[in-house]
């Protein structure tokens, strides 16, 4: 029982539920969550590490960019909160929102042909600018 309710203390927080959501769609990096998001480094960061001990994420390194993914060997109770998660949040507003952003800063990207801190400034001053 403690391991349960030490999810759903993880779990109470709204930006790592974005990010656990986000991340079941696709492997990201810490700037493109930061894009998506909309939320800064250091509370991407936080919210990554805690996820990542918790034992939902994995971690994958390329250079500098660390990427992160839904850890493919989850355990029982890990992987049916994240299937709970997805099957109640599938009509919620601001994952909806989360996901087209995720779609534009994919495409932003892919038009600049990068994926940096820069790339991330620029994004986010355009996104702001609509």
């Amino acid at each position: 029982m403690n391991e349960f309710v030490n999810i759903m203390r993880l779990l109470s927080d709204q930006a790592r539920v974005r990010i656990l959501m986000v991340l079941a769609k696709k492997e990201l990096c810490v700037c493109q969550l930061m894009g998506v998001l909309g939320i800064s480094q250091p509370l991407v960061s936080r919210n990554l590490m805690l996820l990542s001990n918790a034992g939902f994420l994995s971690e994958r390194k390329q250079g500098k960019l660390a990427f992160y993914s839904l850890k493919k060997g989850m355990d029982p109770i890990r992987r049916r909160t994240v299937s709970l998660l997805k099957d109640a949040l599938k009509t919620d507003s601001i994952l909806a929102g989360d996901l087209r952003s995720l779609s534009d800063c994919e495409d932003f990207q892919k038009r600049l042909g990068r994926c940096d801190m820069r790339t991330l400034s620029e994004f986010m001053k355009r996104r702001k600018g609509h």
